[in-house]
C-alpha cells in the first residue's frame, strides 16, 4: 500500500490536538480568569502572596482534576477549600513549593473551586504560583462581579480565633482559627458582597499585646511591612464595620504590664485620650472612603456588656464626628469563658445583618 503524504499530514494535528487536551493544564495565578478578593500582594515575586485573613482566590474549569502549586513560608497556614459551593474541606499548605490535588474524578461540565484563608497573617505568607487542571481541560470565564462590597476592621473575635477548639480553651493552634465562621464572612456570605478583613488578634486602637496597634496597620497592603501600602482606590466598599476597642479596654488597666509600658510611656489612657484615638482612627477611614457607610461596633466581649464605659467612648467619637453616614451598632453581649464559638459568632452574624438591613442602603 502507497503511504498518502496528504493524508498524513492532516491527520497529525488533529492527533496532536487530542493529545492537549488530555494533558495537564497549567494556570498562572497572573490568569485573568482567576479572582482574587482581599489585599493580596502579585508585586514582589512571580506568585501571588497571602496574608490577610478571608482573602480568597477562585477559579471556574473544566476538567477531571484540579491541583494548587503553593508554598507556605512556614507551613502553619490552613485554606477552606470549597468546591462547586460544597461544604468546604481543609487545606494546609507545605513549607516547599509543591502542587496539592483539590479534587479528582470530577464529572464532565462546569466546576468552581475557591481557596479561603482561614489564618491570620502572624502564620506567615503564602505563595500561590497557580492551578494545574488534568483531563479535557479548559477554563471558563470567571463569575460576574458582585454589585457589593464590605470591609471589616477587627481583632480576634473578627479573625474568628479559636472558634473550632470546642473545649473551650482557647488554644492558639492555628488549625482551630477559621475566619469563614467569623461574623464578618458570615455577614459578607449573606448579603452576597466582596469582602476584606483587616483584622489581628490582640490588636487594639490605643494599645495591643503586641507593638502594633490598628491605626499603624489599617492601610498596609503586607501587614508586616510599614512601607508596604494598600492603594485604597482599588476597594471602595460600600459598609465599613469597624469592631475594636475589646483589647484596649482589658490593657489599660493593666499598668504594670509590658504592653502599657510600651505604648503608655508619655500618654496616660484617660478618657479624652480613648475617644480622641477612636475619632482618629474612624476619620481616617472616612478619608479614604468619603461616602461608604461607617458602622462603629463593637461585641462580643466584656467590653459590651452593659454599663461598659467602652460603647460610651464609642457613642462621644461618633457624635464628635458628626456624620450621617457614620452610625453605631453594639453586638450582643455573650458571656462565655473564651472567645465566640461558633454559635456566637452566627449570634452576632444575624445581629450585624439585621441593623445592616434596617440601616443601610446599598
Amino acid at each position: 500500500m502507497a503511504f498518502n503524504k496528504q493524508i498524513f499530514y492532516l491527520l497529525v494535528p488533529v492527533i496532536l490536538l487530542g493529545c492537549a487536551t488530555e494533558q495537564n493544564f497549567f494556570v498562572s495565578y497572573s490568569d485573568t480568569e482567576i479572582t482574587y478578593e482581599g489585599r493580596i500582594d502579585t508585586s514582589r515575586i512571580d506568585a501571588a502572596e497571602l496574608y490577610w485573613s478571608g482573602t480568597s482566590i477562585k477559579l471556574n474549569f473544566e476538567g477531571e482534576s484540579i491541583s494548587i502549586q503553593m508554598e507556605d513560608e512556614h507551613g502553619d497556614n490552613y485554606y477552606n477549600i470549597i468546591l462547586d459551593d460544597k461544604k468546604p474541606v481543609i487545606l494546609r499548605p507545605d513549607s516547599t513549593k509543591k502542587f496539592h490535588e483539590l479534587a479528582s474524578n470530577l464529572s464532565k461540565g462546569p466546576h468552581s473551586i475557591e481557596i479561603f484563608k482561614r489564618t491570620e497573617w502572624n502564620r506567615g505568607r503564602t505563595s500561590l504560583f497557580g492551578f494545574k487542571i488534568g483531563g479535557e481541560a479548559k477554563i471558563l470565564p470567571k463569575s460576574a462581579s458582585r454589585n457589593r462590597k464590605i470591609e471589616f476592621y477587627g481583632n480576634s473575635i473578627t479573625a474568628g480565633y479559636a472558634v473550632e477548639d470546642f473545649s473551650g480553651k482557647d488554644s492558639p493552634d492555628s488549625t482551630y482559627t477559621n475566619n469563614y465562621l467569623s461574623y464578618a464572612a458570615i455577614t459578607a456570605r449573606y448579603f452576597d458582597a466582596d469582602y476584606h478583613c483587616i483584622c489581628k488578634s490582640g490588636i487594639g486602637i490605643t494599645v495591643s499585646w503586641f507593638p502594633l496597634i490598628m491605626p499603624e496597620m489599617y492601610n498596609r497592603l503586607i501587614p508586616t511591612d510599614p512601607s508596604s501600602k494598600w492603594n485604597f482606590s482599588l476597594y471602595t466598599p460600600d459598609v465599613v464595620v469597624i469592631n475594636l476597642l475589646q483589647n484596649d479596654s482589658w490593657i489599660v488597666q493593666m499598668t504594670d504590664s509590658e504592653e502599657y509600658k510600651r505604648r503608655f510611656s508619655e500618654n496616660t489612657p484617660d478618657d479624652e485620650f480613648i475617644i480622641n484615638a477612636y475619632e482618629e482612627f474612624v476619620s481616617s477611614i472616612r478619608d479614604e472612603y468619603p461616602e461608604s457607610n461607617i458602622i462603629c461596633s463593637l461585641g462580643s466581649m466584656d467590653a459590651v456588656k452593659d454599663g461598659s464605659k467602652w460603647k460610651s467612648y464609642i457613642e462621644t467619637a461618633v457624635d464628635n464626628l458628626n456624620d450621617e453616614k457614620i452610625q453605631i451598632h453594639f453586638m450582643p453581649f455573650l458571656e462565655a469563658p473564651a472567645h465566640p464559638s461558633i454559635a456566637d459568632q452566627e449570634t452576632m452574624a444575624n445581629s450585624l445583618i439585621g441593623f445592616i438591613e434596617e440601616n443601610v442602603v446599598w
